[in-house]
């Protein structure tokens, strides 16, 4: 079992382990998105994470924080630093799931690959049927 100073079996992370907070709106009802988020990356990054809270909150409120110890500073002190992940308002609706992943990532292993996370797949070009119509799905001819 985990506990807030590493992974069970004697791993060798130093500080405690990064807790991420899922601020939502409960008048908004987003908690379902909220544990989505959580299982997300619990499922994603396992015992690299310490924690993931759920904190419920008003007001159209949606912002996802880590709290982690910078191992890459020169003391043995290292920092204890908190960062915004994504907030609903200034980053402009929610998440898509493999970009928090990302924003995890770059914070608590930045060297991790992430799979398919990583991969950057082009959107699918429109083919446009003969009558000038796009083909389903696909964007109107300009």
């Amino acid at each position: 079992m985990a506990d807030a100073h590493g992974p069970a079996g004697g791993g060798t992370h130093a500080g405690p382990l990064p807790r991420v907070t899922i601020q939502f709106c409960t008048q908004c009802r987003w908690m379902l998105r909220a544990a989505y988020f959580a299982q997300e990356l619990l499922s994603t990054f396992s015992t690299a994470l310490g924690e993931v809270a759920l904190q419920p909150s008003t007001g159209g409120v949606f912002v996802v924080e880590i709290v982690f110890t910078d191992t890459a500073a020169a003391s043995p002190d290292a920092a204890v630093q908190r960062r915004v992940l994504w907030d609903r308002k200034t980053d402009g609706g929610f998440p898509e799931t493999k970009e928090l992943k990302r924003r995890v990532r770059d914070v608590i292993e930045p060297g991790r690959d992430l799979g398919h996370v990583d991969r950057d797949h082009a959107p699918p070009q429109a083919v446009v049927a003969g009558d000038g119509m796009p083909a389903a799905g696909g964007p109107a001819p300009p």
